[in-house]
């Protein structure tokens, strides 16, 4: 098994000045497809410095020991073309990240729930994550009123902590311009987040994305729509942000309002 914390120690040497090991090479392979994903392998080869013919060879190992999977996207924007191939992590490479709490913490709360019942387990939820607002509140805070300095804020935040987040802007069809519409109602943020550490968690109990879902719109002040969660079976975490202020209210596949997407968009 490759040992994820090798990853970030080299960018193409070791510690004592030599080339990096195979294992290294392959981690940072790993760590990079985690980090852009779903991501090409020339993009993922550019971006890590390395060969076409490296490149490849590291990433058919690690599919082939299901630490990454190919899955087929559409270019927004791109008509009927050929779809492209990019490379996401796997399910056994989100484990590799480290999950050995796993079964005692499952094992607790399926505890909780049966003994003080389901009232109990989203109130565990909710303080979790309440504790997550807390600590981001004066970031997101910091960064002014502005709706996508605020989501950004956030994405940055939530990285820091092993959520591999990040945000993006993306303008409606210019189908939908024929409606006169001022540019900011014609927008919006996607944030996506490459990696969950609750992820196992959340498949069992869906408590924990509906409560981060409300904790991010409770950051932004602003109306956000959960469009794929990795403990639903995309490979990403996809958030909705839109750029028109609203009421507050945040939207959940696990409600039933949304559904899930495999490739994290719309």
């Amino acid at each position: 098994m490759y040992s994820m914390k090798h990853a970030t120690q080299t960018k193409g040497a070791s510690p004592q000045g030599g080339a990096e090991t195979e294992e290294r090479t392959r981690d940072r392979v790993l760590q990079g497809v985690l980090a852009h994903g779903p991501v090409s392998a020339a993009d993922l080869g550019r971006v890590l410095g390395l060969t076409p013919a490296a490149i490849r060879r590291h990433l058919e190992a690690l599919e082939k020991e299901q630490f990454i999977e190919v899955t087929v996207v559409r270019k927004r924007g791109g008509g009927a073309g050929r779809p492209a191939r990019r490379y996401v992590i796997a399910p056994q490479g989100h484990a590799e990240l480290g999950n050995d709490y796993l079964g005692i913490a499952i094992e607790s709360l399926h505890t909780i729930k049966e003994s003080l019942g389901e009232e109990a387990l989203r109130e565990f939820a909710q303080k979790l994550f309440e504790e997550m607002e807390r600590r981001y509140r004066p970031i997101v805070e910091a960064a002014g009123s502005d709706i996508n300095d605020r989501a950004k804020a956030l994405g940055d935040a939530m990285t820091r902590d092993g959520f591999v987040a990040s945000t993006s802007v993306l303008a409606m069809g210019e189908a939908a311009r024929t409606v006169e519409l001022p540019e900011h109602l014609l927008s919006s943020i996607q944030l996506c987040q490459g990696h969950c550490p609750v992820r196992d968690l959340a498949q069992e109990f869906p408590e924990f994305c509906d409560e981060e879902t409300r904790i991010i719109a409770s950051l932004l002040g602003v109306d956000v729509r959960r469009l794929s969660t990795m403990a639903g079976g995309a490979h990403v975490c996809t958030t909705h942000i839109p750029l028109a202020r609203g009421t507050q209210q945040a939207t959940t596949p696990s409600q039933g309002k949304a559904t899930h997407s495999k490739e994290g968009s719309p």
